[in-house]
């Protein structure tokens, strides 16, 4: 299997992306040309294009193509792309995209929008294995364009030592609001602070969500931003700075809360699976747990992150493609690769398994079952930015007039 990495001069990344945003769907193939004609068999192969975080990825990813391979005969050529969304942008202006890639859902509604991407989500034998929270992720328009890989959610880390110093036990683990600020006030009182978490929705959010609320609906088509449980999340957020209960990363000088609380800052951190692999690797001697967030009045509630496989319109090697994706995200597969280099299983199929090899990480697994996600709709990302932006000053201003403004900027993203 051939592995190839490419690069291109980031002074084109946004000449790329306006070209193929603007030019990609009428340079897709027509009806004739696309079909989805097979070449099992056959020396053209497959490209498949990824962003990996490292050896450990890399490495996964060739045996499961040489599995592939020996199993179907197709052969695959594995490109590690240098800036995944530049070289795909690239590929789509100048229509020839790798058949197979990786697809953030911040670029779904842009791709699907213009007809670079292909829907196949109809053709997956192990559709309703995917999550439903993740198949909403990479839906657009009522229609699955790509199959998740794997996910991310966001679970509260315990500095274990700390939390002993303060007098705590694992009794008094948090499990709903009032819990979280009597332990933080505990906290404070040993001279430690309580709790952090980076500026930005993609954290905090999960306080919005555990009132109720959150940016959009399920499906993203409606803005909820200046819903009673939104504004209820993000006040609960504010009485938690004013406290001082919770200080954001950035104030405690750390570049964000994994940061913050493996260099001792703060007692806990509202962080995702991968603060995991950075504690080890950068922060070994740091003792902690990882539980579940506390409860808010309606209920648990976190912040999912995945990624998909796109599979281009312009590909000439479809059903293959969709093969490729079928096996990439077969339960065996998915946790081979979680294994490997982490990442947790985005078909329930796998739970059960992955549980019990991983049982210090749980709580993040358990979030598949109440996590919301941040917006995909084309333009969301900029109003999650102009929020993010207002989240830094939280302290000293009216969550409801911050909402409202959201609320404003989200409608007319999504209409």
């Amino acid at each position: 299997m051939k592995i190839t990495r490419r690069a291109f001069s980031t002074s084109a990344l946004a000449a790329a992306i306006t070209a193929a945003l603007a030019a990609c769907g009428s340079n897709s193939m027509n009806e004739s040309d696309s079909g989805g004609t097979s070449t099992s068999g056959s020396d053209a192969g497959l490209t498949l294009l990824i962003g990996s975080s490292g050896d450990a990825e890399t490495a996964a990813y060739t045996a499961a193509l040489e599995s592939f391979t020996a199993e179907t005969g197709i052969a695959v050529e594995l490109q590690l792309a240098t800036d995944l969304q530049q070289e795909l942008a690239q590929g789509f202006a100048a229509n020839s995209p790798a058949d197979v890639f990786y697809l953030a859902p911040d670029y779904l509604a842009a791709y699907a929008g213009n007809g670079s991407l292909y829907a196949y989500g109809d053709q997956l034998s192990n559709a309703e294995d995917f999550y439903p929270s993740l198949v909403s992720s990479l839906t657009y328009d009522g229609v699955l364009y790509g199959a998740p890989k794997d996910f991310s959610t966001l679970a509260l880390f315990i500095n274990t030592a700390m939390w002993e110093e303060a007098g705590l036990t694992e009794s008094d683990y948090p499990t709903d609001w009032a819990s979280l600020e009597s332990v933080a006030e505990k906290l404070a009182g040993a001279g430690v602070t309580p709790l952090t978490c980076s500026p930005e929705y993609a954290r905090i959010g999960a306080f919005m969500a555990q009132a109720g609320g959150g940016l959009t609906n399920a499906d993203g088509t409606e803005a909820t931003a200046d819903s009673e449980g939104s504004i209820a999340g993000l006040t609960e957020v504010k009485n938690l700075l004013e406290s001082e209960a919770l200080v954001f990363s950035s104030d405690l000088g750390a570049g964000w809360g994994g940061e913050a609380f493996g260099s001792g800052l703060a007692a806990m951190a509202i962080e995702g699976n991968w603060l995991v692999g950075s504690l080890s690797a950068d922060y070994p001697d740091v003792e902690y747990v990882a539980v579940e967030l506390p409860a808010g009045p309606a209920g648990k509630g976190t912040m999912q992150f995945t990624n998909g496989y796109g599979i281009a319109e312009a590909s000439a090697h479809k059903e293959d493609a969709v093969r490729l994706v079928e096996f990439l995200t077969s339960t065996e597969q998915q946790l081979a690769f979680a294994q490997a280099f982490g990442v947790m299983p985005s078909v329930s199929s796998a739970r059960e398994q992955w549980e019990s090899e991983n049982p210090t990480m749980t709580a993040f697994i358990a979030g598949a079952d109440y996590a919301i996600s941040v917006p995909t709709a084309a333009g969301a990302a900029d109003v999650v930015a102009d929020f993010n932006s207002q989240i830094a000053t939280l302290a000293s201003s009216d969550p409801q007039t911050i909402l409202g403004s959201v609320q404003t900027n989200l409608e007319a993203v999504i209409a």
